[in-house]
């Protein structure tokens, strides 16, 4: 797994000015981001996702850094209850989720993290692209999944589900309107290539993920 590009790094990379480092549309893309990190676990059999619910399955370490931080936060957060509701992990989790990712595309040298002072005091870090290969590929492998219809993966299904459910369709599309992407994205999300567990997840986490989104624009 640890070589494998996360479905929560390749929002993040649709999510970065690849000039300027800065991360567009940030209160849809962290709930994105949180929401892309525990569909990962599901899809890894770390956690199941069922009935708005969430549960901890095993914490055996997935190989990958991102995976099992989020596996540790979990456990404690769970605090030996059998289950809790996913949109409670993602409204905690959200504001947390993008740092460590950005971290993680930078030590795969996906990014570069720059320091920038905002008045001349305020420090802000900025990631602009160090190497493009990674996000071509993911890009095209959307074209080819939302525009030209061909049959997408259950990650890929999850990835556009997730980007469907915060209103990121301009991030992966940004050359088209909204509107003449939704409904093949929200045809992929009702995820009838996946298995039955996984459409079920996918689902929940569409829900969570939507109402986070909501719940950050009117904060």
């Amino acid at each position: 797994m640890g070589n494998t590009i996360t479905l929560a790094e390749e929002i993040m990379l649709l999510a970065l000015d690849d000039e300027s480092g800065a991360v567009r549309q940030r209160q849809s893309a962290a709930p994105a981001v949180a929401g892309a990190l525990l569909f990962e676990l599901v899809m890894a059999e770390r956690v199941s996702v069922a009935d708005k619910h969430l549960e901890l399955v095993s914490t055996e370490p997935t190989g990958e850094p991102l995976l099992d931080g989020r596996v540790r936060l979990i456990e404690a957060w769970m605090r030996g209850r059998p289950r809790r509701r996913v949109s409670q992990w993602l409204a905690k989790d959200y504001t947390k989720a993008v740092a460590p990712v950005l971290e993680r595309l930078g030590e795969r040298g996906l990014v570069v993290q720059q320091e920038h002072k905002v008045l001349g005091m305020f420090p802000t870090r900025r990631y602009p692209e160090a190497d493009g290969t990674v996000e071509r590929a993911l890009r095209e492998r959307l074209t080819a999944v939302v525009l030209e219809h061909a049959e997408p993966d259950e990650r890929t299904a999850g990835l556009v589900a997730l980007l469907h459910a915060a209103k990121l369709h301009r991030l992966a599309f940004p050359h088209l309107r909204a509107r003449s992407v939704s409904p093949r994205m929200a045809e992929i999300a009702d995820g009838q290539w996946a298995a039955e567990s996984v459409r079920r997840a996918i689902r929940d986490m569409q829900a969570a993920v939507t109402a986070t989104v909501t719940a950050a624009a009117a904060g």
